[in-house]
């Protein structure tokens, strides 16, 4: 295993670590977790279990599988897949944006499976309305969380890539 994968394997990790500690509701690494899988490992099949893996133990630790889990890790895939179109640019506008469609997703996603899979809201067109206008106040939050931590992922991995490793900045 070399020093990149490595690398980007601990830095999911420590991602998913992000759910474990205290942190406001939705202010986690998790979506930038998933974009960051997907931007840098370079076998798409890793680029989807690495982080999938991750989000997995974190659930494990905090118990956190429920009646939306397969909506929460179809929404957490797509991510995943977005980080895709990262691999060949990256830049500050694009992970950027792609991490407000990252917060958008999720968002949408996993609300529509509280609303399918809950029975907290009526099964009509107005108890999905109602769904989504009562999860607004943590979408602010994932918003934040989403755009700091790929800033803190994307930005601190090009960091160690040119100034941990070989002189040359390419990691062995």
């Amino acid at each position: 295993m070399t020093t990149r994968m490595i690398t980007l394997i601990v830095m999911v990790l420590g991602a998913a670590f992000s759910r474990i500690i205290p942190h406001p509701w939705n202010f986690t690494a998790i979506g930038a977790m998933a974009l960051f899988g997907g931007a840098y490992f370079s076998d798409k099949r890793l680029s989807m279990a690495v982080p999938l893996a991750a989000l997995m133990l974190s659930d494990l630790f905090l118990g956190g599988f429920h009646s939306t889990t397969l909506f929460v890790y179809a929404a957490f895939a797509l991510i995943v897949m977005m980080g895709w179109y990262l691999t060949e640019k990256k830049s500050v506008a694009r992970i950027g944006g792609l991490s407000l469609v990252a917060s958008s997703v999720f968002f949408l996603v996993s609300n529509f499976g509280v609303w399918i899979m809950d029975g907290m809201y009526a099964p009509t067109f107005k108890g999905l309305v109602e769904c989504y206008v009562a999860a607004i106040p943590f979408f602010g939050y994932q918003v934040a969380g989403d755009l700091f931590f790929s800033a803190v992922m994307f930005g601190g991995y090009e960091l160690v890539k040119k100034y941990a490793f070989s002189p040359a900045g390419k990691l062995a």
